[in-house]
């Protein structure tokens, strides 16, 4: 009943919002996905994971004198807690995984001694094709990170990662180089039989979801038991 009412919202309530949504988005919580001003775009089956207290921001600002601007490719997973914000522009390149409370953007929203206005304390934000970002990576303005490149967890980035690379801490320095002739499974692998991926992610579900009826959450309200 649960992923019913998840695509009921996604569809009518939450795909409004982006200028252009490709076929296949899949989310979870989507009230709790928010997605400020225009200029905001999907590609196709982008999966976006928020949930309670971990909610997932894409936001654009206007300036007055230009409008941010998020481009999100396709198979991207963005996790819970994440926020994505352009004063100018970010693009995030198809197959990136984006981990839980990963925070992306473009400016630096105000300058360093008029702290009332942002200056020019912006340029655009890329993440190549394959990216993976780690639990709680920061991406600052101007930055540029290389196709196939992994940031570690923690990790604060703000100069450019090459590609084919691994890069952790603060700032984030490139500790390995990945091997570019090795062929890397991607995200969009997991596509190559879109239905029956559908079907076994809806058994998934049903089996994970099995107890959780209408009447059993009332109980969990009045008579709550251990494991609950």
């Amino acid at each position: 009943m649960k992923d019913g009412i998840d695509r009921f919202y996604t569809r009518h309530f939450l795909e409004p919002h982006f200028d252009a949504a490709g076929p296949g988005l899949d989310t979870s919580y989507p009230w709790t996905i928010e997605i400020w001003g225009p200029n905001v775009s999907i590609g196709a089956h982008v999966h976006i994971r928020s949930a309670r207290g971990h909610m997932v921001r894409l936001s654009t600002w206007d300036s007055g004198t230009r409008q941010g601007r998020i481009e999100i490719g396709d198979y991207v997973l963005i996790s819970p807690g994440s926020q994505i914000l352009s004063s100018v522009s970010v693009t995030i390149g198809s197959n990136t995984m984006i981990a839980s409370g990963c925070y992306i953007s473009d400016s630096d929203w105000h300058d360093t001694y008029d702290r009332t206005i942002e200056a020019d304390k912006y340029a655009p934000v890329v993440l190549k094709d394959n990216v993976w970002l780690g639990f709680r990576c920061i991406v600052g303005k101007g930055v540029t990170i290389g196709e196939n490149s992994i940031i570690g967890a923690g990790s604060v980035v703000m100069t450019d990662i090459p590609p084919n690379s691994i890069a952790v801490g603060n700032p984030a320095k490139v500790v390995r180089e990945l091997d570019p002739a090795r062929e890397f499974r991607k995200r969009e692998d997991l596509f190559a039989n879109a239905d029956k991926l559908a079907h076994e992610m809806d058994q998934l579900q049903r089996y994970l979801l099995r107890e959780n009826t209408a009447l059993n959450w009332l109980r969990t309200l009045i008579a709550p038991r251990r494991g609950d």
